[in-house]
């Protein structure tokens, strides 16, 4: 009886989903063929589909990778000290990846796939669900520590932030000369408006 070794089998997946991001965000997820991703990967169809049943399989991987990416991240903010810092980080983190044209084209990609596929909107909404959760907690802590002011609830402040997110990768979508890193500090600005900070990190209140 032949053992698979999980950790082989898992970089295995892993090098099979790097290869079919980035066909779909160069081509687009209809236009990519199962033929096209094995030719990214450099392995056989019948190999693809030992890991994979379908495309539709591989596009579901990835928004279930990206959700426990996103949750392992905002976790991790959430232990520091200064959790105002901890959103800044946040939003280096959003901006960096928009400024990436390719994660950006596939984060848009997914979206409209979410958009026609209702099983994939699902996972999708629940990703989100899960990261909106997470920016909840960590600002309700800012909240209770004095870092971020009760203006607003954290609930109506994850909104706000949610609406950056979708702006700025909407806004690479349709502009090219956009590059959200040369935004950063504006955007910071806007950010440190809504949640109501001093310069000096402390809640106004």
């Amino acid at each position: 009886m032949r053992v698979t070794d999980p950790d082989k089998h898992q970089a295995k997946k892993q090098m099979i989903l790097e290869a079919a991001k980035t066909c779909f965000a160069e081509q687009g997820f209809h236009q990519t063929s199962t033929a096209q991703i094995c030719t990214a990967a450099g392995i056989s169809a019948g190999n693809l589909f030992h890991y994979f049943a379908s495309k539709k399989a591989i596009i579901t991987a990835i928004v279930e990778d990206d959700r426990r990416q996103t949750q392992d991240f905002v976790a991790v903010l959430c232990e520091g000290d200064d959790l105002f810092a901890a959103l800044n980080a946040f939003l280096d983190g959003v901006l960096d990846m928009a400024a990436d044209r390719a994660q950006a084209s596939l984060a848009l990609e997914i979206a409209a796939e979410a958009g026609r596929d209702a099983e994939i909107n699902s996972l999708y909404r629940l990703s989100e669900k899960a990261m909106c959760a997470e920016l909840e907690g960590l600002i309700s802590l800012g909240m209770e520590r004095g870092q971020i002011s009760k203006q607003f609830s954290a609930s109506s402040v994850v909104h706000c932030i949610m609406v950056v997110v979708d702006g700025v990768f909407s806004r690479v979508s349709v502009d090219p000369q956009f590059k959200p890193q040369e935004e950063k500090a504006a955007l910071k600005a806007m950010m440190t408006g809504v949640l109501g900070l001093s310069n000096g990190g402390e809640a106004q209140k």
